[in-house]
């Protein structure tokens, strides 16, 4: 009997059947689950398994991914907070000046006419700088001779006299502050009229009331203003408040301190009253005598005076 051997190589379906039957299996397949969800267990059960494959493999993308957004966040952050600490300093420039502004304003409404306690004619100045002499109490003021300033108008702001012009320029001025050594204003009490005189002390921003009895009716608190008999200062003008009293019997006058109403070192805008000054009153001139009544008087007799 003969025997063939076996195929060196074992010969199944040829290739273009094998492919055939998967492609008929695979579209029966996709028919079965498309029309009556067939496969759909399966699925399920395969993504139940591969699910830890999936994120196993996107870990470290994911881990990337998370460490670039910490990064990028936190120099949103930095960058952010950066901007509003410039915009919290610029909002807080803005509030200062604002209230700067305002407290300006307010005080330029104080000095206007409608608004101030005192005469209505005079200019408003800046002030400038303060004197070059730092030992003398002086303001120099964008007014001049071409604003008509002269020497001797009182300077005020909103509360008060500020003191008196001293020296005149073209374009500026010079005021020496009501508190200078030797600057002396007529002033009267508000309380009982008593008049007196003020007087700077030329330290410490005080001002001075001397030469005034023991006994006379002051108390802390009273207000001076000026009593306009100076010709200078027009009669009203708040000058300053008394804070101290000292009366020693041993003495003969009494010691009267007192603080300036105006804020004679606070602001950057006064008042330089140009109101025309009351003319003095002339001394009374001797009448003439009538001839004929000299001649009438027996002699050795003097006229009597009216």
């Amino acid at each position: 009997m003969i025997r063939e051997p076996p195929p060196f190589f074992h010969r199944g379906p040829s290739p273009l059947a094998r492919l055939t039957f998967f492609a008929l299996l695979a579209i029966a397949t996709m028919i079965a689950d498309h029309r009556f969800g067939a496969l759909e267990a399966v699925r399920l059960s395969l993504s139940v398994l591969v699910r830890p494959l999936q994120q196993a493999a996107s870990a470290p993308g994911g881990a990337f991914v998370r460490l670039a957004d910490y990064f990028a966040s936190q120099e949103k952050l930095l960058r952010e907070n950066e901007a509003l600490r410039q915009k919290v300093l610029e909002y807080a420039a803005e509030a200062q000046r604002a209230r700067l502004l305002q407290a300006e304003e307010e005080h330029l409404l104080a000095m206007s006419p409608p608004r101030s306690r005192f005469t209505t004619e005079g200019v408003l100045a800046e002030v400038l700088s303060h004197g070059r002499n730092p030992f003398v109490r002086k303001l120099v003021l964008d007014r001049g001779l071409t604003s008509g300033i002269k020497a001797g108008m009182p300077v005020i702001d909103g509360q008060g006299v500020v003191g008196q012009v001293t020296a005149v320029g073209t374009f500026t001025c010079e005021a020496t502050l009501l508190t200078e050594k030797d600057q002396s204003v007529p002033v009267m009490l508000t309380r009982n009229g008593l008049r007196a005189i003020a007087v700077g002390s030329g330290k410490d921003g005080s001002i001075d009331v001397p030469f005034m009895p023991v006994s006379v009716d002051v108390q802390n608190g009273d207000l001076f203003v000026t009593s306009g008999i100076d010709g200078t200062y027009p009669a009203g003008l708040v000058v300053a408040r008394v804070t101290a009293v000292e009366k020693n019997t041993a003495y003969v006058f009494a010691r009267i301190t007192a603080r300036p109403a105006a804020g004679v070192d606070n602001y950057r805008f006064v008042r330089i009253l140009t109101g025309a000054r009351p003319a003095a009153v002339p001394a009374p001139q001797p009448r003439a005598e009538d001839p004929r009544a000299a001649k009438a008087r027996p002699p050795g007799k003097a006229r009597r005076q009216p």
